[in-house]
């Protein structure tokens, strides 16, 4: 289930204020958010997991129409979603700057979220965001948000809160590629720099981001620097002072690279105050007093107070070998074609190109440097003195390829009837129960299959991919061959690349294709590709208000 994906969200908020007067919270007022399509005994676990009573703290229900206010126009709509089950518990404070804890969010981590947290406004805050099952915590960052500027009184700048929106979908986008830590180490290592030095140049900017993702060893490919780039320049343009976002931003810093902050006097000439004291109470520290052991065991975490907590609990686990378990994304593919160069360029290098990197032979030298020039980085990033145009690599199309299939060239309906199943498949296939409740609307389902992440991902872009070629090529193609149980075509068509790709036509024509899924799914027991073959076309029935269920029971057998 998880993958992908993915997005989409983040942020908690609030501009302490315009000017320099900082807002004081004596007694400041404490807000949960709960997502509005949790049960009454989900919402009622979330409170037990917060550790507080209703009489303790504001209580607000988030809606699907307050997250599209929030995200529309900036994260993809399946990444929305229609409903709404993340929550989160926020406490203004008066130092200490911005801690998170997170559980049951495979999307976004606490660095994330504190990180772009510093973007919307927020100087100081305590924040938990969680659910009862695990999601990808859409809901929960636009909680945060509306939760801060209930309990700080302060409306958020509305420019700073569309920024860091836009923040988490690019940082999530690029985690997708190379890891939670490694994306969230890029941009904030960049913002941090743009800030402090009241950096505006778009190219000083894209040289920033290229030399910090090259000296922690991350591939970013040209696109994503751009997007990053773009991101900077528009942040480069609001009032940030960095002593305000300095303690949560070189936290987070410390976090994600595994450094401690011994480094932080070069960056504003200052020495580091590494001891905070965020309240006098700590007992009232509502990051580290949740009830762990009200959502079970297995429950992925993070914290900006506990970095080992994300590897305790494999909430890491796909960063180590940058893969990510994010929903509505995780490239694996794209991925590991880009990122492997670190790690197996080690191996490769023992062969064919150990030659070059050990000896300076002037052939060796002459023949792949000119034939490398624009990648001869073995990060693969492109070289920081080199303009946009010229940057760009085969890995670059090579992505393009693999991107988003463009939804702006389908009728509303069949768009609409794409995005639900994108939803269904990242649930059925990806187990990512957020999705699948938003593509049924059935709070009782689960995935009938459990497929390993790899395998997950590859036929779930495969499904996809067959899915929107129907919906943008036609149906004229399509050759009845009197096997057909569906009253439309589409329905027909996807039934027999359905068939196809899970072994259940014996007759397949297409021998290169049945030998690519074959191997895809060399390792799931044909009882579970006819699951998946009936549930996914049962889905499909449905959305074109068709009920079949007996013929698909027949045509699995």
């Amino acid at each position: 289930m998880k993958k992908r994906n993915m997005i989409a969200a983040l942020l908690c908020s609030a501009c302490l204020v315009a000017g320099s007067v900082n807002p004081v919270f004596a007694d400041a007022s404490k807000v949960v958010t709960l997502g509005a399509d949790l049960t009454d005994a989900q919402k009622q676990t979330m409170m037990k997991y917060f550790n507080v009573s209703s009489d303790q703290v504001q209580v607000m229900t988030i809606t699907n129409e307050d997250e599209h206010k929030h995200l529309d126009n900036i994260a993809p709509q399946s990444q929305i979603g229609s409903r709404t089950l993340s929550c989160a518990y926020v406490k203004p404070t008066q130092s200490g700057g911005i801690k998170v804890r997170t559980a049951n969010l495979n999307w976004v981590t606490g660095n994330m979220i504190a990180t772009t947290l510093s973007t919307s406004g927020v100087k100081n805050c305590e924040v938990v965001a969680a659910c009862p099952m695990e999601v990808s915590g859409t809901g929960a960052l636009t909680g945060i948000q509306m939760a801060y500027e209930k309990a700080s009184g302060e409306k958020l700048d509305e420019t700073k809160t569309k920024l860091a929106n836009q923040e988490i979908v690019t940082t999530g986008e690029l985690a997708d590629k190379v890891g939670k830590n490694e994306a969230t180490t890029v941009v904030n290592q960049s913002k941090m720099d743009v800030i402090q030095n009241g950096v505006q140049n778009a190219d000083e900017i894209q040289n920033i981001v290229i030399n910090v993702a090259e000296q922690n060893n991350i591939s970013v490919s040209q696109d994503d620097i751009d997007r990053i780039v773009s991101l900077l320049k528009q942040i480069s343009q609001q009032d940030y002072n960095y002593d305000d976002v300095k303690e949560t931003l070189e936290q987070v810093d410390a976090n994600t690279t595994g450094q401690t902050s011994s480094s932080d006097d070069t960056l504003d000439g200052e020495s580091s105050d590494e001891t905070v004291d965020v309240d006098a109470d700590s007992s009232d520290d509502i990051v580290n007093n949740v009830n762990d052991s009200i959502l079970g065991d297995d429950v992925i975490q993070s914290s900006t107070e506990d970095p080992g907590l994300e590897e305790e609990t494999g909430a890491d686990s796909q960063d180590t070998s940058n893969e990510t378990g994010i929903p509505d994304a995780t490239d694996d593919g794209t991925y590991s074609n880009e990122e492997s160069s670190d790690e197996s360029s080690t191996d490769e290098s023992a062969s064919d190109e150990s030659s070059t990197d050990e000896s300076t032979s002037d052939e060796s030298s002459t023949d792949e440097s000119t034939s490398d020039e624009a990648a001869s980085d073995e990060t693969g990033i492109p070289e920081a003195t080199e303009d946009t145009e010229s940057s760009e690599s085969t890995d670059g199309s090579d992505q393009a390829d693999s991107a988003e299939n463009d939804t702006s060239v389908l009728s509303e309906e069949a768009k609409n009837n794409y995005d639900k199943f994108v939803l269904f498949v990242k649930g059925e296939y990806e187990g990512d129960a957020d999705s699948l409740l938003a593509a049924t609307e059935d709070t009782e389902a689960v995935a009938t299959v459990t497929l390993d992440e790899q395998t997950a991902k590859s036929v779930a872009e495969t499904v996809e991919k067959d899915y929107y070629d129907i919906l943008k090529d036609g149906t004229e193609s399509y050759e009845a061959d009197g096997t057909e149980k569906y009253q439309s075509t589409e329905l027909n068509m996807m039934d027999q690349k359905l068939k196809k790709l899970f072994g259940i036509d014996s007759s397949q024509e297409d021998t290169e294709a049945t030998d690519v899924t074959a191997a895809i799914l060399a390792d799931v027991p044909q009882e579970d590709k006819q699951t998946l073959y009936k549930e996914t076309m049962k889905y499909l029935a449905g959305l074109y208000g068709e009920n079949t269920d007996s013929s698909e029971e027949s045509a699995a057998e």
